[in-house]
């Protein structure tokens, strides 16, 4: 969350925002999206210098847990009012759109649904025994 404080507390020594990064990276998460919400709420609202603030601190936190951050699409949202979310938001000009590149090639976009869309489904191995715990 961009709000003041919020992002913060979240990507603190013991915060949220860390615990889940390292947690998908363990759990064999191979492909992120990092939404940035709450962008209504920056000091001023729909602040440039605080997503890429927020964008800066997260790629350094990610790529020491092992995820490449050129992989890694960042888009700031404001679920509330559904910016970025579906289409791209006026009331973010500066935000010219994600852009990712990963071995299977480069994807772009400019809003929430677009770079979830760009996900790629992983690779099922049918042609191996199956394993059950």
């Amino acid at each position: 969350a961009a709000g003041t404080g919020e992002f913060e507390a979240g990507i603190s020594k013991n915060g949220q925002t860390r615990e889940h990064a390292l947690l998908a990276f363990t759990l064999g998460v191979k492909q992120l999206i990092v939404g940035v919400n709450k962008m209504d709420s920056t000091e001023p609202p729909y602040s440039e210098s605080r997503f890429e603030e927020i964008k800066k601190e997260v790629s350094s936190y990610i790529k020491k847990i092992g995820y490449n951050p050129a992989a890694v699409a960042f888009v700031p949202i404001s679920g509330w009012h559904g910016d970025n979310m579906l289409e791209q938001s006026t009331k973010m000009p500066w935000f010219k759109g994600w852009q990712i590149e990963r071995k299977e090639g480069k994807a772009e976009g400019k809003c929430l649904i677009e770079a979830l869309d760009a996900i790629l489904p992983p690779a099922r191995p049918t042609d191996k025994a199956l394993r059950l715990p």
